[in-house]
């Protein structure tokens, strides 16, 4: 939903599905899209489901226009439909701005189980102007205008000859009419189980200029040719503004993406338009294979312009140059937990008086004579099942912060055990033990301070980097979310970011948790310290448990939802490989 060409168009100039480390679905929460982390967690319980990976790409054609003065900004969305008829979301595309033909770059992956009919809904929505720059998983689709639906049986598409299948958009919009609203196309492909990357540095050279009063504002779209001149989008550079020799940032395709070394891309190079009519400067087909030897022997690639007269092409002055080709060993997160890399979590439990006075039956912290669970005490259990099995030792140091403690005086990071210098606990029984002796030896007192347990976490991690040790710190920190010192704890996050090290703050009660979103960092910025400093990379997950006793999502898949994505964005930037593994070229 645009309005006229004054409106943001930031978030329509950004790379998509080349950038290194980005992941490749939109959604993991969710039972049917893979996620390394959860498959190993219930693998080694002896659950073997039986699927294949499977990505869709998605493309529309005659959407309608629900914008005045420009085009819709369409982006489609994918569920699966439940055995209550409830509707499972898996995945989002991105947004396109100004377009009823849009051709979507992010896939969704989704697991095909071939014992099971899987009925598979997509809903298209055109994205107001407003949340362009916001990250698509987070947008909240009742506020953007509806443009149709389509649905299919997942087998119904795998079965066809070419793996793709054109479906009708339809909709109610009132009195029972239900209008087509153009078509929605599925193209599947089985993922390919390879770790070979290919990361490029592209430019371009004496570009044609298609602006009148400023210089084209130009972008590469990488696409794979496959059967039948079937044409998939797998990447597309940043938008380098008025400019005619643009530098790119590097582009990291995957041989998922690439399919062989010998696989005809096409490469079109495009001044962009607010208006969505892109235009075409020029385009060339390349191998990988012919691309590296570019790079190798130094020789540029004209772009051509197709010919609609003569039928042939008109070789342009503009060149497309590749300044580095590295051919590359990606691996995954499971490669460095098999190796022998350790995860070593600690947690935090909060004390303070928010909580409300554990004698009460309203207090999270109750003490229950029954012996029913508290509020914390469940989070513990659920939690910890998940966090002890990815833990070697099982020993996790634990504390506890914002009680009074038996001196009398307030502390932001306790020893959960009590004991003057030991702070490790074994297993979620040590744990519960722990919590259940300092409920009653620590008085719930105040303010909540998160940083001081945050920049504990970082000097342990901090020492077992300066021991060069495989191992990736997990803070846990379980809490009812009331923070006051929100600008210390921000701090303190930037300054671990460089870390190995991960934040995983659990939410327990029904508090607004306004504050742990800030933290989590998931609307695309990361955050930024009192001093200006930007956090290196995002280390903070916030799984709120109420979510997972409603049923919305699984205590497995919220703790692991973006864990994996953390780790790998530390070891990826730092080159670091799995124990014992050949090192990554560079």
């Amino acid at each position: 939903m645009g309005n006229c060409l004054t409106g943001d168009v930031a978030g329509g100039k950004q790379a998509i599905g080349g950038v290194q480390q980005r992941p490749t679905s939109t959604a993991t929460t969710n039972n049917a899209a893979q996620n390394d982390a959860v498959d190993f967690f219930f693998r080694s319980r002896g659950q073997y489901p039986l699927f294949s990976q499977i990505e869709l790409s998605l493309s529309a054609s005659n959407l309608i226009d629900r914008d005045i003065t420009s085009k819709s900004d369409p982006m489609a969305v994918m569920y699966l439909r439940k055995n209550d008829g409830k509707l499972e979301e898996i995945g989002r595309t991105e947004v396109i701005l100004n377009n009823l033909s849009p051709k979507w770059i992010e896939k969704i992956t989704v697991s095909f189980q071939f014992e099971t009919v899987q009925t598979l809904v997509f809903h298209v929505f055109d994205v107001d102007t407003r949340f362009h720059n916001v990250p698509v998983k987070t947008l909240k689709l009742k506020e953007q205008d509806y443009l149709g639906e389509a649905t299919c049986v997942l087998s119904e598409v795998m079965t066809k000859p070419n793996r793709s299948m054109t479906l009708n958009l339809q909709g109610n919009f009132g009195a029972g009419v239900i209008r087509k609203l153009g078509t929605l196309s599925v193209q599947a492909e089985e993922t390919i189980a390879s770790k070979t990357v290919v990361e490029m540095n592209l430019r371009s050279v004496n570009l044609d200029n298609k602006d009148l009063f400023s210089k084209s504002d130009p972008f590469l779209r990488i696409s794979r040719l496959v059967e039948n001149s079937i044409v998939v989008p797998v990447c597309r550079t940043e938008v380098v503004d008025n400019n005619l020799n643009p530098i790119w940032k590097p582009v990291c395709l995957t041989m998922q993406q690439f399919g062989s070394k010998d696989t005809p891309l096409l490469i079109e190079c495009l001044d962009f338009n607010t208006s969505g009519n892109h235009e075409l400067i020029g385009r060339t087909e390349k191998s990988v294979a012919e691309l590296e030897r570019f790079c190798q022997q130094r020789e540029a690639v004209n772009f051509v312009y197709p010919s609609t007269s003569h039928g042939r092409n008109k070789v342009l002055k503009g060149q497309l140059i590749v300044d580095r080709f590295v051919e590359k060993v990606q691996y995954s997160f499971l490669d460095y937990i098999s190796s022998g890399f350790e995860l070593n979590f600690m947690v935090a439990v909060d004390f303070t008086a928010s909580n409300g006075d554990p004698r009460t039956p309203s207090s999270l912290h109750y003490n229950d004579p029954s012996g029913r669970l508290n509020s914390y005490q469940k989070a513990i259990m659920e939690v910890g099942e998940v966090i002890q099995f990815y833990d070697s030792d099982r020993r996790f140091p634990a504390w506890g912060f914002g009680g009074r403690t038996a001196d009398g005086h307030v502390s932001h990071a306790f020893n959960l055990n009590g004991a003057p210098y030991g702070d490790e606990v074994v297993g979620v029984e040590g744990i519960m033990s722990a919590y259940s002796s300092a409920l009653t030896n620590v008085a719930l007192a105040g303010p909540t301070l998160f940083s001081h347990v945050v920049d504990k976490a970082a000097h342990i991690a901090s020492q077992s980097l300066s021991q060069n040790s495989p191992k990736y710190f997990v803070l846990l920190i379980i809490t009812d979310g009331v923070l006051t010192d929100m600008a210390g704890t921000i701090d303190a996050l930037v300054r671990a970011s460089d870390l190995p090290l991960s934040v995983l703050i659990v939410g327990v009660g029904n508090t607004d948790f306004a504050q742990m979103e800030i933290l989590d960092a998931d609307k695309g910025r990361r955050l930024e310290s009192s001093t200006g400093r930007v956090a290196t990379r995002d280390i903070v997950q916030f799984v709120p448990m109420k979510e997972v006793h409603s049923g919305q999502v699984s205590v497995v898949q919220a703790l692991l939802e973006e864990l994996p994505g953390q780790f790998l964005s530390y070891v990826r930037c730092r080159n670091i490989n799995p124990v014992g593994a050949p090192a990554i070229n560079q």
